[in-house]
């Protein structure tokens, strides 16, 4: 029961770490797309993911996205279904790998598989949510996969990726204490 308790603490601490990453730093990284914005909110979940394992980092996943998509943001449940997306894939696969390779050569190979896993499950979404929700012709999606929505995708992850590496084994030995 006490285990029970801890874990879910420390999730929800995490998930609230996410949403305050989220609230803070707000940063546009491709000029050619301005209103994709970079937060490092993905970094406490994956840090969830690598300690409690890929359903924990899906569970945290879906607490933020709901709590972010109602409470701060104007793109409401579409917004909700696109991070569930993206960082959903991001953290099942890093997770599955991390759990199977607990090493840091395994993180390594988990955060750069997870980059690729949520990079490419977001050319479909774009695909999908963009002409569907926001209107935007499918044609000028198709045209901003390559120049736009793979490489804000590649930076957001990759650089998510590099955070967690750095701070994980820190953080993680708190957990543990």
């Amino acid at each position: 029961m006490k285990n029970n308790v801890k874990k879910m603490t420390t999730m929800a601490i995490l998930s609230a770490m996410s949403i305050v990453l989220m609230l803070l730093i707000r940063v546009p990284l491709l000029p050619a797309a301005p209103y994709l914005i970079y937060e490092p909110a993905d970094i406490p979940i994956l840090i969830g993911t690598f300690i409690f394992g890929p359903i924990s980092g899906l569970i945290m996943t879906v607490v933020v996205s709901v709590i972010q998509a109602f409470a701060f943001s104007t793109d409401g449940w579409v917004g909700l279904v696109m991070h569930v997306a993206a960082t959903g894939a991001f953290v099942i696969t890093a997770g599955l790998i991390y759990k199977k390779y607990h090493k840091f050569i395994g993180a390594i190979v988990a955060l750069a598989a997870g980059t690729l896993a949520m990079t490419l499950v977001m050319i479909p979404v774009n695909l999908i949510v963009q002409p569907n929700f926001y209107g935007t012709p499918i044609e000028v999606v198709k045209s901003l996969i390559v120049p736009v929505i793979i490489p804000f995708n590649l930076i957001k992850a990759g650089v998510n990726s590099l955070w967690t590496l750095l701070v994980y084994k820190t953080i993680s030995k708190l957990v543990k204490k």
